[in-house]
């Protein structure tokens, strides 16, 4: 899902030589989250409760972080939470389960947002499909009290990618992330032969899916090269969240553009980056569902983003690589290997963390996704 793909580790292997007034007028360094500032709002329609609610909504995952939602504005704290056709992934996601699983995150943000806020919301489905613009309905009704949830977890939560320690979860850790839903959340430890098949054919998922144009090209649709791009976008795939530092952050930023995405090399960095990958975590989480109804993918999507904002305080970092699932050839295979027989909607990397880094992916200003 939700931030899945090739994220590259471009290897510098000649140096570029440019004038000093070349370098200073280039793109030096990733844009990050914090960069961005506000932008003038003259829009009053949003009392500010509504927009920090909303904005807090929207800082959930989804593949290649397109973020596909809208919010159709009804009347104050009434609102149609819609699926944006124009965020689909139709080459990995040509059902739209992985952007209906994504819109079941905003849903649980804006959950534990409105309850922080003093507000219950009434939701009610809308959707009968994965295609239905309009999805769920939902009003916000004043409570007696606010909820001790703390959105610091919503605005800290973040997809890593690197880094990840090899030792495997802890008991205790695993029971609190597991909860009360144990028969939705698997754990493969990264010492059993599961975890071991899901690496492998994570890698193969990846390899095919790297040489299958379609989904190449979508996939540099979505990367924002320049920081300019990115600010103008506030979505998609930067440097600083696919972790690409230093000069080789520099060289992408300032001299790639889509047409390299293509290039074999770009495609074959990519697959040895997952390989690292893969080989330094806990091994796996996998959440799935009893069927694929519109109303279960919608909890299952709320159910992984309660996991995720769990993770943080224990130092264990998550990396959504849905390959997999979005593969035939490997999907096929995958539930009588590991000895799983209900629907797998999120394959999760897992791992301990050093050192936990802020989030950084961008994130569209809520009047960009709000309509009247």
């Amino acid at each position: 899902m939700m931030n899945r793909g090739k994220f590259i580790s471009v290897a510098v292997g000649t140096t570029i030589a440019v004038g000093a007034t070349s370098y200073l007028l280039s793109d030096k360094r990733n844009l990050v989250r914090a960069d961005i500032k506000p932008i003038d709002d003259n829009n009053a329609t949003l009392k500010p409760d509504e927009k920090e609610i909303l904005f807090l909504a929207s800082l959930a995952p989804s593949g290649h972080n397109t973020q596909p939602w809208f919010v159709q504005y009804l009347e104050p704290y009434h609102w149609i939470i819609g699926n944006d056709k124009s965020k689909w992934l139709p080459a990995v996601d040509p059902t739209q389960r992985e952007t209906i699983l994504s819109i079941g995150a905003f849903i649980q943000n804006l959950d534990y947002a409105a309850g922080a806020f003093g507000y219950v919301c009434d939701w009610s489905l809308l959707a009968t499909s994965n295609q239905d613009e309009r999805v769920m309905e939902v009003k916000l009704i004043e409570a007696a009290s606010k909820n001790d949830f703390d959105i610091a977890k919503i605005k800290n939560r973040r997809t890593v990618r690197s880094n990840f320690l090899s030792d495997v979860l802890k008991p205790e850790d695993l029971k609190y992330l597991v909860n009360s839903e144990p028969e939705f959340i698997y754990y493969l430890s990264a010492t059993s032969k599961e975890s071991q098949f899901v690496n492998q054919q994570t890698i193969e998922a990846n390899r095919l899916q790297a040489y299958r144009d379609p989904a190449q090209q979508e996939l540099s649709d979505w990367i924002r090269f320049s920081s300019q791009d990115a600010k103008k976008h506030r979505d998609g795939l930067t440097t600083a969240s696919m972790e690409i530092e230093g000069i080789s952050g520099w060289v992408v930023r300032n001299f790639y553009d889509k047409n390299n995405v293509m290039k074999n090399d770009f495609r074959e960095v990519g697959i040895d980056k997952v390989k690292q990958q893969v080989s330094e975590s806990a091994g796996w989480i996998l959440i799935t569902s009893k069927d694929n109804l519109v109303a279960t993918l919608l909890e299952t999507g709320r159910r992984m983003q309660r996991l995720f904002l769990k993770v943080r305080e224990k130092n264990i970092a998550i990396h959504p690589m849905t390959q997999i699932l979005e593969e035939p050839s490997t999907k096929q295979k995958l539930n009588q290997s590991i000895g799983i027989s209900e629907n797998i909607q999120f394959i999760l990397r897992v791992g301990y963390l050093n050192n936990y880094p802020p989030p950084v992916s961008l994130r569209r200003p809520v009047d960009w996704f709000v309509r009247q």
